[in-house]
């Protein structure tokens, strides 16, 4: 339970956090996590009870929070049940953070996927050798990361002429470091998978663009379990 607990407020915080990062990014990353934890002004409390749209923002910004608590808090505990380390809730948790701000503001700060990556190393360097000795957990993330990031640029040239923007810089970043947490087997999976979910919600949204983080954010969360 302690587990569910701890993604839950992680989820609650998901939107403030998505929400300050829209205030400054781009930011260099030291300035950036001194903005998350100083806010710049706040909403007097006059205009907090005079202001109906500001009460109306609130209810959605709380029911946000309360949805965001639930979703994280069972992926979470899933994590701990289903996964065999508990390094991937950190992965899980920046997922869910990139995806709200990504669905916000279109933006894929390094501020998170610069960690993501670095992480990945991390998870890959305490891994058995297990049943491949000449391909090491630690060779086989490095790997994953540069195909993550290469094959979507290399897929960009054929698509430059008509969809300049098909491959946002931070989308290939997120690439990059969820390649590194699954390996290079798994990157073109990844990004198939994550193209049929864009796919769909194209579909769902009736437009013909939007943000792909979150394909990748879904994508990834069915790879992994």
């Amino acid at each position: 339970m302690l587990y569910a607990f701890s993604g839950f407020i992680f989820g609650l915080l998901i939107p403030y956090m998505a929400r300050r990062f829209s205030k400054f990014m781009p930011a260099t990353m030291a300035y950036g996590l001194y903005r998350l934890i100083t806010p710049v002004k706040r909403v007097s409390k006059q205009k907090r009870v005079q202001n109906g749209a500001y009460q109306k923002l609130m209810h959605k910004y709380i029911m946000r929070s309360l949805g965001w608590g639930v979703i994280a808090s069972a992926l979470t505990f899933a994590a701990h049940m289903c996964l065999s380390s508990d390094f991937y809730i950190a992965l899980i948790w920046i997922l869910l953070l990139l995806y709200e701000i990504d669905e916000r503001m279109f933006l894929l700060p390094d501020l998170l996927t610069v960690p993501l990556l670095m992480t990945g190393f991390v998870f890959a360097a305490t891994q058995p050798m297990g049943d491949f000795a000449y391909c090491s957990p630690a060779f086989n993330s490095a790997i994953g990361a540069m195909v993550g990031y290469f094959l979507p640029v290399l897929a960009s040239l054929f698509m430059v002429r008509k969809h300049p923007d098909a491959f946002g810089g931070g989308d290939i970043k997120l690439l990059s470091a969820v390649g590194a947490w699954i390996g290079f087997e798994d990157v073109p999976m990844l990004i198939l998978i994550s193209c049929i979910v864009f796919g769909f919600y194209c579909l769902i949204k009736h437009q013909r663009a939007g943000a792909f983080g979150p394909a990748i954010v879904i994508s990834t969360l069915i790879l992994i379990f």
